[in-house]
């Protein structure tokens, strides 16, 4: 840090240069004035900047009363974690439970590592001494809200997930600790950037499913019943579809972001990652509502006591359809308007035989008494590039530095909490790193300060992109008052194997991000996605076991903003049908 010495008073000197910047000059005597109004300003900063810290007691973690022992972690060995799926292990489990005790009632959940959890090391998926220069990596001293709801709620934090490279690409290969491979299919990408967190919850699915057919399971490790994901572009939806797992981003705003890693606040999502729909409605319900904390959240954010209980709801709406007699296979999604998305089908690489499964199960609507129709959103095709002149500008700020700007503004609680040392100097060494292990973290940072620069792009450029934010976002509200959900391939292909070792830095950055075109789109216009396994296709051309072994393709089914509801009555009703694995 800058000694106050260092820092020094403003000068007037320093406002001639500010003001020449500007295009003016102050008249000489007008300077004076001016020089004892900006030192007042420096006055009040350099006061607070002394002020011990705050922490509102609401996130502060009382280990001695909030858990039964000191929380301890360790790190994995490399027999405990084969699909390196784990970051860090720990046991965390709460005394006392809050009014909604017992609905995860001895669930274990893995928490994914760009969330705060007290006492445990957070990585982000990056280098030691990437994010802290004091120690390898920051230990938090807070839990984020969504830590403390889930323990609140009766579930065992048995350890934090592996993420990928600063969280930044949506295929699993560039963690700092390794690639994480897919529970079905080692070699194979599990889907980034919740990678761990969808392959713990598909390890604990493959298992039961192997036993259940008497099929020999391998040695895959520990999984978890649940688990938390983030999604800024498809990372919580990705890792789902390739991993056969339930995963929902939900409604921008809805879940609380404080206190996890931030893309760039537009994009941040965190939500459900689960082995049922069912399941992933439960988490939801414990995970939901305004925290008094992030700014990302809206007035139309529930508080948490008003806060939808969403299994709840779920079993309400099925228990009425079985009592009038419909929830069966020939009447269970009666009523219900089903839009298949036109333009998700011709997006770039898309595979037809993952084109093929999720036909026929947007056709399993109709067969189940949905009226079911194509539907045609013409900018849903452009949807990348608004995606990134709306947010590439400022996105090295909140990834990378940790700061505010115009349009990224400072959150009001700091990541990864109040105190945390800043972040060294990037340098060669980090970047002959990043280049290695994930190049689109250096795309981000070099195309950040080229697009931020007004004399190429003045900020009118990324407002005009903000508008057609809106303008892709009313799209698709004008469909969804057409349609209930509209209903799309989650991925172009099932999961691929991971990168080649002498793939260039382009071909690495567009392999990371090409399976994210049908799901970035709903980042940034905040409407909630589901995906759900709805059959399996081949894994590959290769030979021997890959020849021969297939891997889950994910549907994605998309609903209007805070109606996280009809997606799930949705998904639960396509499953009267069977479940997507039973598929073959």
């Amino acid at each position: 840090m800058v000694s106050q010495q260092e820092k020094g008073q403003v000068s007037i000197e320093i406002l001639r240069q500010i003001a020449k910047a500007q295009g003016f000059s102050m008249r000489p005597q007008d300077e004076p004035e001016y020089l004892s109004t900006v030192r007042a300003a420096q006055e009040s900063v350099e006061y607070v900047e002394q002020m011990k810290d705050y922490v509102d007691p609401g996130l502060i973690c009382d280990l001695s009363v909030d858990d039964q022992t000191v929380r301890t972690y360790t790190l994995p060995s490399p027999s405990e974690n084969p699909l390196n799926a784990w970051s860090h292990r720990t046991h965390i489990k709460a005394l006392s439970t809050a009014d909604s005790a017992g609905l995860l009632a001895g669930k274990t959940i893995a928490i994914k590592d760009n969330v705060s959890v007290a006492g445990v090391p957070l990585t982000c998926g990056t280098q030691p001494f990437h994010l802290c220069r004091d120690n390898p990596a920051p230990i938090p001293e807070i839990d984020a809200p969504i830590v403390s709801r889930v323990l609140q709620a009766g579930a065992v934090v048995t350890g934090t997930s592996t993420c990928e490279n600063y969280c930044l690409s949506a295929m699993s290969c560039t963690s700092a600790t390794g690639p994480v491979d897919n529970p079905w299919l080692r070699g194979h990408s599990a889907g980034g950037s919740s990678s761990g967190s969808a392959a713990l919850v598909a390890v604990n699915m493959l298992k039961n499913r192997r036993r259940s057919g008497g099929i020999p399971v391998e040695h895959l490790g520990e999984g978890v019943d649940l688990a938390t994901g983030g999604d800024q572009g498809g990372s919580i939806r990705v890792p789902a579809a390739y991993c056969g797992i339930y995963g929902l981003k939900p409604t921008h705003g809805l879940v609380p972001y404080t206190g996890v890693s931030s893309l760039f606040p537009l994009l941040d999502h965190c939500g459900p990652m689960a082995p049922s729909v069912r399941d992933t409605a439960a988490l939801l319900s414990v995970l939901a509502g305004y925290d008094g904390f992030d700014p990302r959240m809206t007035p139309e954010t529930p508080l948490r006591a008003a806060a939808p209980r969403y299994h709840a709801r779920l079993d309400e709406q099925v228990a009425a359809r079985t009592a009038a007699g419909t929830w069966t296979p020939q009447a269970a999604a009666r009523g219900l308007r089903v839009g298949v998305l036109k333009e998700a089908f011709e997006i770039a690489g898309l595979n037809a035989e993952v084109a093929a499964v999720v036909r026929k199960a947007a056709s399993r609507f109709a067969a189940l008494g949905a009226s079911v129709a194509e539907v045609s959103v013409p900018l849903h095709l452009v949807a990348p590039h608004v995606f990134t002149a709306a947010t590439r500008a400022y996105m090295a700020d909140s990834l990378l530095f940790g700061r505010g700007s115009t349009t990224s503004p400072s959150l009001p609680f700091p990541f990864p909490f109040p105190g945390a040392a800043a972040p060294p100097a990037l340098g060669q060494a980090w970047y002959e790193t990043m280049t290695a292990s994930n190049p689109l973290v250096v795309v981000a940072l070099l195309s950040s300060e080229v697009l931020r620069d007004r004399a190429r792009y003045p900020e009118a450029v990324r407002d005009k992109a903000v508008r057609h934010v809106h303008e892709l976002r009313a799209a698709y509200d004008e469909a969804l008052q057409q349609y209930d959900v509209l209903v799309m391939p989650a991925t172009p292909t099932v999961a691929p194997r991971h990168a080649r070792a002498d793939m260039g830095i382009a071909d690495k950055t567009d392999f990371f991000l090409s399976n994210t075109l049908n799901t970035l789109p709903f980042n940034i216009t905040g409407h909630p996605g589901l995906v759900m396994p709805v059959g399996w296709g081949r894994a590959g051309d290769g030979g021997g076991e890959e020849k021969a072994a297939k891997l889950p393709v994910g549907m994605q089914i998309v609903g209007k903003r805070w109606d996280e509801e009809m997606l799930f009555l949705a998904a639960s009703a396509w499953e009267v049908g069977g479940l997507g694995l039973d598929e073959e």
